[in-house]
């Protein structure tokens, strides 16, 4: 059974830094795309970041710039280097994997996904 685990959130101050992990079980992370969103209550998934099977990124217009994806093949894990944050930043945040290798900014296009972590930037 796939499961994605996040961890890494928690309360940073703005201008501050965090670095969000997801471990993967039973699907290697070289062999598929994963991405990061985020939300809100009341809120649509956000999308933030996408890293390709051919590690290609994309960021969203808001993160980027400030953010980065990463994977460790190895450690089977996904990352997101988290910069310069800022209040409209928090959230909870989400990795996600597609069963097929499908990289997309669309929540829908994802098979799997973590329980997220809380990410709080104070002003």
């Amino acid at each position: 059974q796939v499961r994605l685990v996040e961890s890494g959130g928690g309360l940073v101050q703005a201008g501050g830094s965090l670095r969000l992990s997801c471990a993967v079980s039973q699907l290697p992370v070289r062999h598929t795309s994963m991405a990061w969103f985020r939300q809100n209550p009341g809120k649509e998934r956000e999308f933030a970041a996408r890293l390709s099977v051919g590690i290609s990124t994309y960021y969203s217009e808001s993160v980027k710039g400030r953010f980065t994806i990463s994977r460790d093949n190895a450690k089977n894990a996904l990352y997101l280097e988290m910069n310069s944050l800022k209040p409209a930043d928090t959230a909870v945040y989400y990795c996600a994997a597609s069963r097929i290798g499908l990289s997309s900014e669309r929540a829908a296009a994802y098979d799997f996904w973590g329980q997220g972590t809380q990410v709080t930037v104070s002003s």
